[in-house]
This record gives C-alpha cells, structure tokens and sequence, in this order.
C-alpha cells in the first residue's frame, strides 16, 4: 500500500479572467471591507413572518419571557359513569 501525496492538481483548472472568478473576487472584497455579501433571498420587510419576529424581539428587548414551542394542551375532563 502506498501512502504517497499526489501532487498534481486535479479537477477543473480556474480560469482568472472568467465572470465567475470576478464576481468571487468582488464578494470577498466587499465581506473584507465589512460590507453586505448579499447571500440569499432577501426578506420582505412587510411579510406576516417579518411581523412576527420582530413582536418577538420588541418582546424580547422589553424583558418578556418567550416560551419555546406550542402551549400545553388542555384536556377536557370527562364524566366517569
């Protein structure tokens, strides 16, 4: 069994000048600056789950306690016969 490192560079060679290359080149420099990378879909601010979050961060800031998860279910008693 041999345990050389191959050195040769596989895969697709990078081309400098394409499009892509610029556009990468044009993100990395605008996160080194410490600008907006603008990744993703960007969110409608007036969305109904925009409103929600920020209910809950205005609540949140305001010193609520947010509980985690859906509220306890209430079971109706029933008549023992």
């Amino acid at each position: 069994m041999s345990t050389k490192n191959k050195s040769a560079q596989r895969g697709r060679p990078v081309v400098g000048t394409s499009a892509r290359q610029a556009r990468l080149a044009a993100r990395a420099a605008r996160a080194a600056a410490g600008g907006s990378i603008g990744r993703g879909r960007p969110a409608s601010g007036d969305s109904a789950r925009q409103r929600k979050l920020a209910e809950r961060a205005a609540k949140i800031a305001a010193g609520e306690v947010i509980k985690r998860g859906a509220p306890k279910k209430v079971k109706p008693e029933t008549a023992q016969a």
